[in-house]
């Protein structure tokens, strides 16, 4: 069965507002205004600029293997 990404999440609580994610997009799928909001449907799957560019960990991927989703799981 395939695992594929399905969407990218923001954890507030670890994000610093610094909004790394914003320019380094080659899409634009993240929103430059707080709460930086995330366009799901203009992200490149197969990209990772944000998850790599950000340096507190504030982002992460919710994945889909067949129809079950996998989360993280909460610290």
């Amino acid at each position: 069965m395939m695992v594929r990404r399905d969407h990218l999440l923001r954890n507030p609580d670890r994000c610093t507002n610094n909004a790394i994610c914003v320019p380094i997009c080659p899409t634009g799928a993240w929103l430059s205004t707080p709460p930086y909001k995330f366009d799901s449907s203009r992200c490149l799957e197969s990209c990772r600029l944000c998850l790599d560019a950000c340096p507190t960990q504030a982002i992460y991927g919710v994945f889909l293997k067949g129809e079950k989703l996998l989360t993280p799981k909460q610290e």
